[in-house]
């Protein structure tokens, strides 16, 4: 065997082996009556913006691709999944206090302005979440306007 066969099958022991270190995809629930979507204050177009572009990291509503069952990949996606619902999990939006609705509803304003999120890393494999100038207008309007309705709300 040559040098290079030899540093293929390695490669390719170590992708196998790796397959069985432990991984803990979080948790999908399909039924979340605390979820954003159910609180009024979006409107279709705007749900469907928000699930196609931000639900997959930021609710508990992910869906999984194939890769996400296969080391390393599904590492990545289990980091970045559970550091986007730490941040913001709109499956939960009505046990959220009005400071923190309000922190975040800046914080979306900023991002998508930005163009920070959807993550570049994201958009590699799903290019449906890119979101157009436009559509990132829509976002922050919504966000801006989200705002005075959690004020008035509370």
């Amino acid at each position: 065997m040559k040098i290079w066969q030899y540093g293929l099958l390695g490669i390719g022991i170590v992708f196998l082996v790796i397959q069985f270190v432990p991984n803990q995809l979080p948790e999908v629930t399909e039924n979340n009556p605390k979820d954003l979507l159910g609180s009024g204050l979006v409107d279709g177009e705007m749900a469907a913006l928000l699930k196609t572009a931000c639900y997959d990291c930021h609710s508990n509503e992910t869906k999984y691709p194939w890769y996400s069952f296969v080391a390393p990949a599904s590492w990545l996606v289990a980091k970045d999944t559970r550091e986007g619902r730490e941040e913001v999990n709109f499956s939960n939006w009505t046990d959220i206090d009005m400071m923190d609705k309000l922190a975040i509803l800046d914080d979306i304003y900023s991002e998508v302005e930005e163009e920070h999120m959807p993550l570049p890393i994201y958009l590699n494999l799903h290019s449906e979440a890119k979101l157009s100038a436009e559509e990132r207008q829509k976002i922050m309007e919504w966000a801006e306007a989200a705002m005075d309705i959690v004020v008035e709300e509370e």
